[in-house]
């Protein structure tokens, strides 16, 4: 078996190490050094080459690098193609590290004391205790999940929302559009984790951040296309939202003119809520392929109809 990676040097040499050592009957290659094309049945990258599935004829699944595969043109891929979501709960603990600590800044107003600090301003600002704060999050996969969990132990008012309907502890829950604007009229700080699809995209805009009580917060770790970037300066300057924490947007970096570098009321991080790492990852990543082997079905396989 024959597995690709197409990743940096290296995360690549990381990558090979490990099969080398825990699973040396696996032929681990890097790109562009593929050798016969025909060997290849997995390849691992964040993005395929254009027309994999000419240039690696029997090409039987692809591993994204990330959690989502909204990158991946999935009509260019045939059927026989498996396309597998990375699992790694190295991702999962990244991205509950970045969450709880924008919702903490958030809830206790540190955005507005760094204002303060470089004003030379000494006020205190008026204390909210967390479990008046209520904290929604969109999107209750694995991930949404995790960071409730987490979000749980500081006593907030959780909700969340999802396509379908969902149970979870200590979570109020609400599903579909029906009950979209119901959901944001109650997050004093909405914490997007939705999948981009077609469903998804755009659907932090004009009209789902005025459904947001006045004065929210806004913080998003999901994908740039999720966010109507001119609505959310709209509803900043309108004084609406009080203030966003972005880790992705359309483009990335945005250009040198565009406003988000020097608007008062966000943060800004350049993508680096959560990076697959092979030492977290290698584990999901060969127990995968292992089940494929064995003709078992691969966890994080992805619907094509649904794009996740």
């Amino acid at each position: 078996m024959t597995l690709l990676f197409k990743v940096d040097n290296d995360r690549g040499q990381a990558w090979k190490s490990l099969f080398q050592c825990h699973a040396p009957d696996i032929d681990v290659r890097l790109w562009p050094d593929i050798g016969n094309p025909e060997e290849i049945r997995y390849l691992a990258t964040w993005q395929p080459p254009p027309d994999v599935h000419l240039l690696l004829p029997n090409l039987q699944a692809i591993f994204a690098t990330s959690a989502g595969v909204d990158q991946f043109d999935l009509s260019c891929l045939p059927p026989r193609v498996e396309v597998v979501r990375m699992l790694d709960p190295g991702i999962a603990q990244a991205i509950v590290e970045y969450a709880c600590f924008a919702v903490l800044a958030l809830h206790r107003k540190m955005p507005g004391y760094l204002a303060q600090q470089r004003q030379q301003q000494w006020n205190v600002q008026p204390w909210v205790a967390a479990h008046q704060q209520r904290v929604g999050v969109m999107g209750l996969g694995n991930l949404g999940m995790a960071v409730l969990d987490r979000l749980r132990t500081f006593g907030f008012s959780l909700k969340g929302w999802a396509r379908s309907a969902k149970q979870i502890d200590a979570v109020e829950c609400f599903a579909g559009t029906e009950q979209l604007p119901q959901f944001l009229g109650q997050c004093d700080i909405l914490l997007c984790l939705l999948p981009l699809t077609r469903d998804t995209r755009g659907i932090l805009n004009a009209s789902t951040l005025a459904a947001l009580p006045r004065g929210a917060k806004l913080i998003n770790l999901g994908r740039g296309a999720h966010l109507v970037e001119a609505d959310l300066l709209q509803a900043l300057d309108s004084g609406h939202l009080e203030h966003a924490v972005l880790d992705v947007l359309n483009d990335e970096p945005p250009a040198a003119d565009h406003r988000f570098w020097l608007h008062p009321g966000i943060w800004l991080t350049p993508h680096i809520g959560a990076m697959t790492q092979p030492e977290t990852a290698f584990e999901v990543l060969l127990a995968n392929i292992r089940r494929h082997q064995q003709g078992e079905t691969m966890i994080g396989r992805i619907e094509r109809t649904m794009g996740y």
